[in-house]
C-alpha cells in the first residue's frame, strides 16, 4: 500500500486551467484585501516598536508591496526553478519581528536588510538540500520557534493597548475602550462567523476599533491629505550596512533560525497546496515544495535589497483555493499584479500608518495569539512523545529564560548578551541541538552504494539481509526484504534505461517489527507512489505490472519523494507480515 493522499473533489478549475478574466481577477483582489493588513502593517509594526516610522513608514510599505507582489507571480509562473506553480500569496512575515527589532534597535534598516538579505542565503541552501534537514529540522522546532515568537514580542502588544497621545486631552480610558472595542470586533467574527467571513475577522476588528478611536479623537488624518494618489514613496532606499561589526554577527543566528523556520513553514503551505488543488489525490510533489521555498528565498533577498521585513507564503491562500474551488495559476497573477500596483498608492501607506496604537496593539495581540496556536498544532503534528515533550518543554522555558534576563546573565559577556537575550533565538537554538540529539538515539541504520545495473540488486539484496539478520529477522522475512530490493531495482532501472551510469544508496534500518528500505537516486522523472495508485484491478494483470503489484503486496507503504537533485523511495515491511495476496 502507499501512503495515504489527499484530493479536493470540490475544486471547479485545477492549476492548468484558465477560468475567465474577470473571476481570476476578482478572487485575486479578495485574497489582496485579505492578506493586505499583514503585509503592511507588520513592517510597521517593527518600526513604530523603535520610533522609526515616521522616518521609513511609506518606504517599508511601498518595498513590502512591491515585493509581496512579484513573487506572488513568481510562485504562480515558476522560473528556474523558482516558484511552486500554484497560487500561494507571498507577504510581510511576521515571525521577524523580534529579531527584526533587535536589528532596528542595533543598526536601523541598514543593518536590518544585510541581515535579511544574508540569512536568505541559508533559505536557498535548505530549498537545495532539503532532503538531508528533514530529520533535524523538524516540526517540534519549528513549533518552538513559533511559540517563542509570540512569547517575544507580545510585550509591545501589550504596550500599545494602553497607549494615548502625548497631547491627548479626552477620555484617560479612551486607548483602553479603543483596544478592548478593537478586540471584541476580531474575537466576534472568528468566533461566531464561519466559512469566508471568518477570514475577514482581523480586518472588521482594525475597521470597528478604528472608528471608535475617532469617536475618542485618537486619530489623525492630517497626512492621508497631504498625500498623492500615485507616485513613489517620499522616504528613499535606506541602503545597507556593510561594515559587518560584532552586531551582525550575534545577530544572524536568530536570522538564520527563524529563516529555517519560515521555510519549514513555506514546506507546510507547498504540500497543502497540492492537496487542495487537485480533484484526485496525487503524492506529493517535493519538486513543487522546494520551487516554493525557494521563491521564499528570493523574495527574502530581495527584502533585504530594498530594506524592508522579510516576507513568506500566506496560508490564506489555501483557505481561498479550498472555498472557492479556483486553484488556477492566473489568480496569482492577477493577485500579484494588484499587489504590486498598489505599492504606488502612496495614500494608502498614510491610511496605514493613521491606524491608532491601541488598534495595533489589539491586531498584534490576535496575531501573536494565533501564530503560538499555529505553533502548538505544529508541534502536536510531529507527535507530541516523550522526546519532543523535552524538546519543546526545554527550549520553550529557556527561551523565556533568557528573554527575562534570568539565566546566566551576569555569567556572559555582552556579546553573548545580543544573541541570546532574544527568546526566540536562544530557545530555537536550544530546540535545533536538541532535535539533533534525539536524532542520534534513533535506531541505527546501514548504508551502502550500488551501480543502477539489472545485476546490482543481487549485492544490495546481500547488503539488507546481512543487516536483517543481524537485527534477528528470520529467513521467511529476510526473503520478503530481499524481493522487495529486487522489484524496486527493476522498477529503477528501467525508468533509468538511457539516462547513462547511475549509482543508487541503499539504506536499511530495522527497527524492531518493521524495517525500511530506502533507495536515494537521481531523479527519475517518474513517482512510484502514481504508478501503484493507477494500477488497474487483480482481474486485469498485465506482465508489465507483475514488479509494482508484487511491491505492493510484500510491503506496508510505500512513499516516493522526488527532489530537483534526488529522488527518495522508502519502503516499510514488516516482520512476520500478512499472509493475504492482493495483486
Amino acid at each position: 500500500m502507499t501512503d495515504s493522499k489527499h484530493g479536493n473533489p470540490q475544486i471547479l478549475y485545477e492549476v492548468g486551467d484558465k477560468p475567465p478574466h474577470l473571476l481570476s481577477a476578482t478572487l485575486g483582489l479578495q485574497t489582496v484585501v485579505l492578506i493586505l493588513a499583514g503585509i503592511t502593517m507588520t513592517p510597521l509594526i517593527a518600526l513604530q516598536a523603535v520610533g522609526l516610522v515616521d522616518q521609513a513608514g511609506d518606504w517599508v510599505v511601498f518595498a513590502a508591496l512591491v515585493i509581496s507582489g512579484l513573487t506572488t507571480i513568481l510562485q504562480a509562473r515558476p522560473v528556474a526553478g523558482f516558484g511552486a506553480g500554484h497560487v500561494l500569496f507571498m507577504g510581510t512575515s511576521g515571525a521577524f519581528l523580534a529579531v527584526s527589532i533587535a536589528a532596528l534597535e542595533q543598526g536601523g534598516l541598514p543593518l536590518l536588510g544585510t541581515l535579511v538579505a544574508a540569512s536568505a542565503l541559508f533559505q536557498f541552501v535548505f530549498a537545495r538540500n532539503m532532503a538531508l534537514f528533514r530529520r533535524i529540522v523538524t516540526p517540534t522546532v519549528g513549533g518552538t520557534v513559533v511559540t517563542l515568537i509570540a512569547v517575544t514580542i507580545m510585550p509591545i502588544a501589550f504596550e500599545k493597548l494602553s497607549h494615548l497621545p502625548q497631547d491627548h486631552a479626552g477620555h484617560p480610558l479612551a486607548a483602553v475602550w479603543t483596544a478592548i472595542i478593537s478586540l471584541v470586533a476580531m474575537l466576534a467574527v472568528t468566533f461566531y462567523s464561519s466559512g469566508k467571513m471568518r477570514l475577514w475577522g482581523p480586518v472588521i476588528g482594525i475597521l470597528v476599533g478604528s472608528l471608535a478611536a475617532f469617536g475618542f479623537g485618537l486619530t489623525d488624518f492630517s497626512s492621508i491629505g497631504q498625500a498623492s494618489w500615485a507616485g513613489l514613496p517620499q522616504a528613499s532606499w535606506p541602503g545597507l550596512d556593510l561594515s559587518f561589526e560584532p552586531s551582525f554577527w550575534w545577530l544572524l543566528p536568530g536570522f538564520a533560525i527563524v529563516t529555517i523556520i519560515g521555510a519549514l513553514e513555506t514546506f507546510g503551505d507547498g504540500i497543502a497546496i497540492q492537496e487542495v488543488s487537485q480533484r484526485t489525490p496525487k503524492p506529493v510533489d517535493y519538486k513543487v515544495v522546494q520551487g516554493a521555498v525557494s521563491a521564499d528565498g528570493l523574495g527574502n533577498l530581495l527584502s533585504g535589497l530594498m530594506g524592508t521585513l522579510p516576507n513568506t507564503t500566506y496560508s490564506t491562500s489555501i483557505s481561498v483555493v479550498d472555498m472557492t474551488g479556483v486553484a488556477a495559476r492566473r489568480v496569482g497573477v492577477y493577485g500579484g499584479a494588484i499587489l504590486f500596483l498598489l505599492a504606488f498608492c502612496p495614500k494608502l501607506s498614510a491610511l496605514l500608518q493613521c491606524i491608532p496604537q491601541p488598534v495595533v496593539g489589539a491586531y498584534i495581540l490576535m496575531l501573536l495569539v494565533l501564530l503560538f496556536a499555529h505553533g502548538i498544532r505544529l508541534v502536536i503534528s510531529d507527535g507530541l512523545d516523550f522526546d519532543n515533550g523535552i524538546v519543546f518543554g526545554l527550549s520553550f522555558w529557556l527561551g523565556i529564560g533568557f528573554q527575562n534576563l534570568q539565566i546566566f546573565r551576569a555569567e556572559m559577556s555582552p556579546g553573548f548578551h545580543e544573541l541570546l537575550d532574544n527568546g526566540m533565538t536562544a530557545g530555537g537554538m536550544a530546540a535545533v541541538v536538541l532535535s539533533w540529539l534525539v536524532s542520534l538515539k534513533s535506531a541505527r541504520s546501514y548504508r551502502a552504494k550500488f551501480d543502477m545495473t539489472p545485476d546490482a540488486f543481487r549485492a544490495a539484496q546481500d547488503f539488507v539481509d546481512r543487516h536483517a539478520r543481524g537485527a534477528g529477522w528470520t529467513g521467511r522475512d529476510r526473503n520478503r526484504l530481499a524481493l522487495v530490493v529486487e522489484e524496486a531495482f527493476v522498477l529503477l532501472t528501467e525508468r533509468a534505461e538511457g539516462q547513462g551510469a547511475r549509482s543508487v544508496t541503499v539504506r536499511m534500518q530495522p527497527r524492531g517489527q518493521v524495517a525500511e528500505v530506502e533507495i536515494v537516486s537521481a531523479p527519475l522523472g517518474t513517482n512510484v507512489q502514481t504508478l501503484l495508485d493507477e494500477l488497474p484491478p487483480a482481474s486485469k494483470v498485465d506482465e508489465d505490472d507483475f514488479a509494482l503489484r508484487l511491491l505492493r503486496h510484500m510491503t506496508e507503504s510505500v512513499r516516493h519523494e522526488e527532489f530537483h537533485n534526488a529522488d527518495f523511495l522508502a519502503m516499510t515491511v514488516r516482520r512476520e507480515g500478512r499472509d493475504d495476496l492482493r495483486m
